[in-house]
């Protein structure tokens, strides 16, 4: 154990350089800037976290509590979710806005003297596209201020540890930074093969014992250490009754994403980024969103042994991957015409953050990778705005519609990227027909006639047009060479 009293720049080496430290610089985003003097003083603080972690990848922070003001639990409180659903304690946003600064001062002084005392989850399951539920633990109020401010500090260390391929939950980086990234690689690099990864219930699984040890790589303050133990070791609550969990973090809560990139970040990104310097006899790309991950390989032994080496490191750690959904495929510029020549039929795709990647042409007849809405997940989204349009039946028909436009808009916000319109326009068409019919069943004898309807249709529902750059224009912008 390193001493409370111990600087911040001790000079020890850590675990991490038996794994080889990527010396990648990040290009993540600095903490937002602040129009108040309380707020501009807790920044100037972070940002020496940050300058620290930057100038010396083995500093171990021993004092990094004292971040954690009243103005910092003021900004995670207002950063979370107004209509979040509240944890075990029953308290929503609302409810503890009345009193706040009363209730942010008791809270820092419970976190500082150690009287601070972390809740169980409440289990929630959500349906998955697949007709699987999916477990989410919703945590108490305060536990979420705690953790954000928490994160937040964290982050100013960790966006300089983490590797320029892992983009999940990370600040200035969103799901199509990672599929600009992917697309781009696989138009430009030598890529055959793809190993495309799923970790079997990776939030569930993971050792909270290697995770304490590799945050403990970059953290040395015990206060903080204790607020990561007293969250993993919480428990959750499921029809009342509580009951500890052994190993993982409960998916959904505010930390958890950034305690999944850290055991990743040491588990799989610092080993995978040595393996493909030393162990590779082509071109290895990677893309990594949390627990979602895809490879390319120019080889196809490579991509084997990578494989069999992959399930012998994730073993090490109390992980696998998952038998159904990893498989490695003939993907890029060449498979069409190599399966052809074996008399075998089109490249196979892949699934990735939502869309199916295929193997296509341009124009001119040269490869060029197409992206389009998985269909699975295309109608498992119209069949629930069918079911929330029959639960919508008799609200007034303004309200129906602003509603709608909502989820159209925000569905085109995701899904219109180059080379999608053709599932796009099938989506808008379906959900049009869907309200159509929504509409023509609120009653008997008022019934709107079709110029009406057309007309509403016509009003709320957002025209399908394409909404984002091509990946190579928007992944050249946030990657100058």
């Amino acid at each position: 154990m390193v001493p409370m009293n111990r600087p911040n720049k001790d000079g020890k080496p850590s675990a991490e350089g038996e794994e080889g430290r990527s010396m990648i610089k990040e290009n993540a985003s600095q903490s937002r800037t602040s129009s108040t003097q309380s707020e501009t003083s807790v920044s100037k603080g972070l940002e020496g976290v940050r300058r620290a972690a930057k100038e010396n990848k083995e500093t171990r922070f021993t004092a990094l509590l004292h971040h954690m003001t009243v103005n910092l639990l003021r900004d995670s409180f207002y950063a979370l979710k107004r209509r979040a659903a509240p944890g075990v304690d029953g308290v929503t946003w609302q409810d503890y806005e009345a009193g706040l600064e009363d209730r942010l001062a008791d809270l820092h002084g419970r976190v500082h003297r150690g009287a601070y005392r972390a809740q169980p989850s409440r289990r929630v399951f959500i349906p998955k596209s697949d007709g699987r539920q999916r477990p989410l633990g919703v945590a108490a109020l305060e536990d979420k201020i705690v953790q954000h401010a928490t994160v937040t500090i964290l982050n100013q260390i960790y966006e300089e540890d983490f590797l320029g391929f892992s983009y999940g939950f990370r600040p200035g980086r969103s799901q199509h930074n990672a599929l600009d990234a992917l697309a781009f690689a696989l138009q430009r690099k030598q890529v055959n093969y793809i190993l495309d990864a799923d970790i079997k219930g990776f939030f569930d699984n993971l050792s909270k014992s290697w995770l304490l040890k590799f945050v403990e790589h970059r953290v040395a303050d015990r206060r903080i250490l204790r607020l990561v133990q007293k969250w993993l070791n919480a428990g959750v609550m499921e029809d009342g009754k509580w009951s500890n969990t052994e190993t993982g973090t409960p998916q959904g809560s505010v930390a958890s994403p950034l305690l999944a990139n850290i055991y990743l970040h040491y588990v799989l990104d610092l080993w995978v980024h040595v393996w493909r310097q030393k162990q590779a006899r082509g071109e290895v790309i990677v893309v990594r969103y949390a627990d979602d991950m895809v490879l390319g390989f120019q080889h196809q032994a490579d991509a084997d042994r990578f494989l069999e080496d992959l399930r012998e490191r994730l073993e090490k750690y109390g992980l696998e991957l998952h038998p159904d959904k990893t498989r490695r495929i003939e993907f890029g510029r060449y498979a069409e015409q190599n399966r052809k020549k074996r008399g075998e039929g089109k490249p196979e795709t892949f699934d990735f953050l939502g869309f199916s990647h295929i193997c296509g042409k341009d124009r001119r007849g040269k490869f060029a990778l197409k992206r389009k809405t998985i269909a699975k997940r295309m109608r498992a989204k119209l069949q629930e705005i069918k079911q929330e349009l029959r639960e919508r039946m008799h609200d007034p028909i303004e309200q129906t519609g602003k509603w709608l436009q909502s989820v159209i808009q925000g569905y085109f916000n995701y899904h219109a990227v180059p080379g999608n319109m053709q599932r796009l326009k099938v989506f808008s068409g379906r959900g049009k027909r869907h309200w159509r019919r929504a509409l023509r069943r609120r009653g008997q004898t008022h019934r709107p006639n079709w110029a009406r309807i057309l007309r509403l249709v016509s009003r709320w529902f957002p025209e399908p047009k394409i909404l984002h750059p091509y990946p190579d224009a928007r992944f050249a912008a946030s990657h100058p060479r």
